[in-house]
């Protein structure tokens, strides 16, 4: 197309023509596909706009100005003209597409599952309520703990085979994480004085791992220091909370044992929960359970808590919650309660 040969007065009324002609079809325009043509006709590659455009260098000087004012104000005015339009075709599009949803209020709504409390959880609220019920405590202590509270002052010095029976998490040479809750009674007997009835209930670290051990458990264990205390104290109170926890038909026994902290100490069994007693595999055919470990409080250990060995005596006692928990519920994998299983959880 030779644009030098038409006059200024040509070319401009030739630009107001194609503006005049869009204005009069964008109006007849009801779809986004015939909007997307008429995008293509006026303001594409090979529209009258594009090519008179391109060809502005071609132009002579006269031409010029003329052609680049009236073509970039009729382009401005196209492309203004073809958004608005799109606004609302889009609009209309998606407010014919609301009238057409039906919404059915009378459908029941999509249940949302709730959530419930953990089964450790709810075995240690379980022993806490047995416990503060005879009158006892609750102590807490910090899980990163020192050497000295968690073994020293519990008659466990460095040179004690009985270190071996912890498979500690050291995190330097006099920190670690705690390996039982034993250290909150030694921290707790240094800022009370008798009489003392307190439960420890927390986390706990070893480097075990099978179906029996894991690297993180929970335990509960307590503490009563008083005058005249004696281990027929310590035989009704276990007795008693082994009545709350498994039912009154569970007997109890007594076995000898060792821990460092506790002289005399024994290893507290009940009658097997699957078997009443009669012997299983579960229970090896003992018809018993091993539930805890107790003793009488070693009088070494009131040296470091500034108590008088003479004048008070007391027992100790733990137990693993989790464990406590598989003897409960029949549960014969202690790793079931951390790999979050649903089908596991939602049985509680």
């Amino acid at each position: 197309m030779d644009q030098n040969g038409m006059s200024a007065e040509d070319l401009e009324k030739r630009i107001k023509e194609e503006l005049d002609g869009f204005r009069a079809e964008i109006k007849e325009v009801t779809a986004i596909k015939d909007l997307e043509g008429l995008k293509t006709k006026y303001l594409g590659r090979k529209s009258y706009l594009s090519i008179i455009q391109k060809s502005i260098g071609t132009l002579s000087p006269e031409l010029k100005p003329v052609v680049g004012r009236e073509s970039n104000i009729a382009r401005k005015e196209m492309e203004g003209a073809v958004g608005e339009k799109e606004k609302e075709l889009k609009a209309a599009s998606y407010e014919e597409q609301m009238r057409k949803e039906v919404i059915d209020l009378s459908l029941p709504g999509r249940k949302i599952a709730g959530g419930s409390t953990n089964i450790v959880s709810q075995v240690m609220e379980d022993i806490e309520d047995i416990f503060i019920g005879m009158g006892f405590r609750i102590a807490e202590g910090p899980e990163i703990e020192t050497d000295y509270y968690n073994f020293e002052a519990l008659n466990t010095p460095r040179d004690h085979p009985a270190r071996s029976l912890h498979d500690t998490m050291f995190i330097s040479e006099n920190v670690l994480l705690r390996t039982h809750t034993s250290p909150v009674q030694i921290r707790y007997m240094e800022k009370n004085k008798p009489p003392i009835a307190v439960i420890a209930p927390g986390r706990v670290y070893r480097k075990d791992y099978d179906v029996s051990h894991t690297p993180m458990f929970t335990q509960v264990e307590g503490l009563v220091v008083d005058k005249g205390i004696n281990f027929g104290n310590l035989k009704w109170t276990l007795e008693a909370f082994v009545s709350e926890m498994f039912g009154s038909q569970r007997r109890v026994r007594f076995r000898p044992h060792y821990f460092p902290f506790t002289e005399p100490s024994a290893e507290v069994d009940v009658s097997c929960i699957m078997c009443g007693g009669e012997g299983c595999r579960v229970c090896s055919g003992t018809g018993w359970l091993e539930i805890l470990g107790a003793g009488m409080v070693d009088p070494k250990l009131y040296e470091f808590v500034g108590y008088d060995s003479e004048m008070v005596q007391g027992f100790a006692f733990g137990m693993g919650v989790e464990r406590i928990c598989m003897l409960k519920y029949g549960i014969d994998d202690l790793r079931m309660f951390f790999e979050n299983d649903l089908r596991f959880i939602k049985q509680f």
